[in-house]
C-alpha cells in the first residue's frame, strides 16, 4: 500500500471534520498532513496584531501590501511532536482558533493576492505527492489532478455541537447562537466568493460524516484510498 504515493484533496465545509479526517489518514498512511486552512487563519491573525481591521472589515490595500512581510510554513512544534503552522517564525497554535479569527479567516481568503501567495506555497508543498491537504480549493483549484478527493459534509447541528465543544474549552463565554451564526457566515462567504469559492469538484467523492464515529470516517476514508492506490 505503500509503494505509490498519492495526493489527497479533502474539502468541505467549516467544522465538518476535514482536519480531523486529514491528520488520521496522514498518520495511518505516513504521509504528511498540511491544513491550508491554518494558513489562512494565520493571515487573519496577522490582520488583528498589525491594525489591518477596522469595523469588522480588512483593509484590502493595506494587506496586499504586507504580504511580503508574512511567512507561512509548518514545523514540528519541539512541545508536542506535532507538525504545526508557524507565522514569521511563532507556533501560533491555538491563538489562530480563536472565534475572533474564525470571523475573519473567510474574508480573508476572499482576497485574490492572498490566495495566490497562500496556493503557490500549498502546490509546492504537495508538488512530490504523499500528501493529505484540506481546505475548500484542494480539489478544484490547488490540486485539480489529485488522484483523491473527497467532498465532507456533516448536518448544520452536529458542526455546531463540534465547534462548541472546540471552542468552550477555551472559551466558557462562547454560546451556540454565536457559533451558528459565524458558520451561516463563512458558509455564505466560502460558497460565493469569486475567487476559488467553496465547491464539490466534479471527481470528488461527498462523505456525509455526521452519523459517524471518527474511527469510521477514517476507515472509510482508507478504503477509498485502497481503491486508488490499487489501481
Amino acid at each position: 500500500m505503500q509503494s505509490k504515493k498519492i495526493t489527497i484533496a479533502i474539502d468541505g465545509y467549516s467544522s465538518c471534520g476535514k482536519s480531523t479526517l486529514a491528520k488520521a489518514l496522514a498518520k495511518e498512511l505516513d504521509y504528511i498532513f498540511i491544513d491550508t486552512g491554518s494558513m489562512y487563519r494565520s493571515v487573519a491573525l496577522y490582520c488583528l496584531r498589525n491594525n489591518l481591521v477596522h469595523n469588522n472589515e480588512i483593509v484590502v490595500s493595506e494587506i496586499i501590501n504586507e504580504l511580503p512581510k508574512i511567512e507561512i510554513h509548518f514545523e514540528k512544534n519541539p512541545l508536542n511532536g506535532k507538525l504545526e503552522v508557524q507565522l514569521n517564525n511563532e507556533f501560533v497554535e491555538p491563538l489562530i482558533r480563536s472565534l475572533e479569527v474564525s470571523q475573519l479567516v473567510s474574508k480573508v481568503a476572499a482576497i485574490k493576492e492572498v490566495r495566490a501567495k497562500l496556493v503557490e506555497e500549498q502546490q509546492k508543498m504537495g508538488s512530490k505527492g504523499g500528501v493529505v491537504m484540506d481546505g475548500r480549493d484542494i480539489g478544484s483549484v490547488v490540486f485539480p489532478n489529485a488522484e483523491l478527493k473527497l467532498f465532507v459534509t456533516a448536518s448544520p447541528e452536529i458542526r455546531i455541537e463540534r465547534r462548541f465543544l472546540e471552542l468552550s474549552q477555551t472559551d466558557k463565554s462562547i454560546n451556540k447562537e454565536e457559533i451558528r451564526k459565524n458558520l451561516e457566515e463563512r458558509d455564505y462567504l466560502d460558497s460565493t466568493r469569486a475567487e476559488s469559492p467553496l465547491i464539490q469538484a466534479d471527481d470528488a467523492i461527498l462523505l456525509d460524516n455526521s452519523n459517524y464515529t471518527q474511527e469510521k470516517q477514517l476507515e472509510v476514508a482508507l478504503n477509498y484510498v485502497k481503491s486508488k492506490l490499487q489501481k
